[in-house]
């Protein structure tokens, strides 16, 4: 159903109660943290990119008092270490992450909240942990089918041809052809001249095309850390491309039955280009038991106003729901 909602703001800022690392395979250190009440209900917040990382405004999506709010950096992003690390980086390492903390912090179950990539990464987990699921906040769905990797490198631009012309056009004539792989040799690349000019190309192509009106500031301003995040952001983001986001032998709609049952809302932005509406439509459909929220003045990201405010209302409907 369309929805104009105009009450529900974040809650006010929160730091962080507890947090910490969790020391993987492969070297990674998986940074956590939780805030809230310790006798909330528990529910663990999954970032887009991927490699985007967490951000404090994330914690304010969940009344603080009613609860348990655990947030995490995935392998390779934010806060987690290495940054930008790929290697035993797949979505199924990120399942296995995502259960490894909830084990270590003695959570039985939760409520599983994840936009973009995030909502991919919480469909795969509830596939493979549907007991420990309670339910399900999704926005901006994507299922990294090859259809939603190609409407991304080639059809974003049908709405956003100067962004997708700035996009292409960072790489040479020669190279046109095959977008992935021209990027990704140049994020790989170990002159900082060289990686850095890709993934501000790569970060600001999807920027560019994330809101309908009034959010998009353009890139940040130019620092060591906002360099390094950009980095970590880009290899990352690409290397989930080259690999179909490690799905292609599974893919995410044959893998939900197991969760069908449990509630879930999925916010989507009527003008969502990044991850257009049919593809959480095709979710819906599949999940009888499942609400869509349709926004219809808004584009991907959660924090345009109608966006933010719904996936408020979401959080605060599980409260008695759960």
């Amino acid at each position: 159903m369309d929805l104009h909602i105009q009450r529900h703001r974040l809650f006010p800022e929160i730091s962080p109660a507890n947090h910490g690392f969790l020391e993987r395979d492969g070297g990674h250190a998986v940074y956590w943290e939780e805030c809230g009440s310790r006798d909330g209900i528990p529910v663990v917040f999954l970032h887009g990119g991927p490699g985007a990382g967490a951000a404090p405004v994330h914690r304010r999506f969940f009344d603080p008092e009613s609860y348990r709010i655990v947030v995490l950096d995935q392998r390779g992003a934010g806060r987690s270490r290495p940054l930008a690390a790929t290697e035993a980086n797949t979505t199924w390492d990120l399942v296995g992450d995502i259960e490894a903390l909830r084990q270590s912090l003695g959570i039985d179950r939760w409520l599983i909240f994840g936009g973009s990539w995030g909502a991919t990464l919480a469909l795969a987990y509830g596939g493979r942990h549907p007991e420990r699921c309670l339910g399900f906040i999704l926005r901006g769905v994507f299922l990294g089918r090859p259809e939603e990797v190609d409407w991304f490198l080639h059809g974003m631009g049908r709405v956003f041809p100067e962004a997708a012309l700035a996009f292409r056009e960072f790489l040479p004539e020669n190279e046109r052809d095959d977008l992935l792989a021209g990027y990704y040799r140049r994020l790989f690349d170990p002159d900082p001249s060289v990686h850095l000019a890709a993934a501000r190309a790569w970060t600001g192509y999807e920027t560019a095309c994330s809101t309908l009106r009034g959010l998009n500031r353009g890139a940040p301003h130019p620092s060591a850390e906002s360099d390094r995040a950009t980095l970590g952001q880009a290899r990352v983001s690409i290397h989930y491309f080259m690999h179909r986001f490690f799905l292609e032998q599974t893919p995410l709609l044959d893998q939900i039955a197991p969760v069908v049952h449990l509630p879930a809302t999925i916010v989507q932005g009527r003008y969502d280009i990044v991850c257009p509406m049919v593809t959480a439509d095709t979710l819906t459909r599949a999940w009888p038991g499942s609400e869509m929220k349709t926004i219809p003045d808004a584009g991907h990201s959660a924090l345009e106003p109608g966006i933010r405010a719904a996936l408020v209302a979401a959080t605060e409907d599980f409260k008695l729901r759960l």
